[in-house]
């Protein structure tokens, strides 16, 4: 039977959090930058180097929280995320706006959460040069978002709500939903 990564985590959990505050010495900008020059490094050391970074730079990190190897999270200062988290490789993460991640969360790879959007009104300014706007976006616990999600800033997904490779939330989806498609609609209860 192969070893789980908590049970790894739960070995090691006070040296990684002893870890974890001792890179507290380090001012937040130096923090950011280590995180950012980890994000390729493979195997249980890469993913132990993300989380003990990501633990001294975020509002909040629980517990056995795990960031695989090429994953863009940006502003993690504004992110709150809970125990036994994983984040599969290629995903792309903007928290400016805020960004809550609960509890028993699988994020699968190249998953997009974006916490921000332009205005695009305006006929007499480039898109690019109008304003933009940030809402926080908040996954509850027991979720799985599948292969490519998108999920857009100021929406809710509850707790054990399976989102389908692909799709596109643009609105909040219910508790123990199964929602696919771009937008993502709610096709049945799990």
């Amino acid at each position: 039977m192969a070893v789980r990564g908590r049970d790894v985590f739960t070995r090691y959990k006070k040296l990684i959090l002893l870890l974890s505050k001792l890179v507290k010495i380090f001012p937040l900008r130096c923090r950011k930058k280590l995180f950012e020059h980890f994000r390729r490094t493979r195997g249980v050391k890469g993913i132990a180097i993300r989380y003990i970074l990501l633990k001294s730079i975020a509002k909040k990190c629980g517990d056995n929280v795990s960031i695989h190897p090429d994953c863009y999270i940006f502003n993690a200062d504004k992110l709150e995320i809970g125990d036994n988290v994983s984040i599969h490789p290629m995903c792309y993460i903007e928290a400016f706006g805020g960004l809550s991640i609960g509890n028993n969360v699988s994020i699968a790879h190249s998953v997009t959460l974006l916490t921000t959007g332009h205005q695009f009104d305006r006929y007499d300014i480039p898109i690019k040069d109008q304003r933009f706007f940030v809402e926080k976006i908040v996954i509850d616990d027991n979720v799985w978002l599948g292969a490519k999600v998108t999920v857009l800033c100021g929406n809710t997904i509850n707790s054990g709500a399976v989102i389908g490779a692909g799709a596109v939330v643009t609105h909040d989806i219910s508790e123990n939903a199964v929602a696919v498609g771009a937008p993502a609609r709610e096709i049945k209860k799990r």
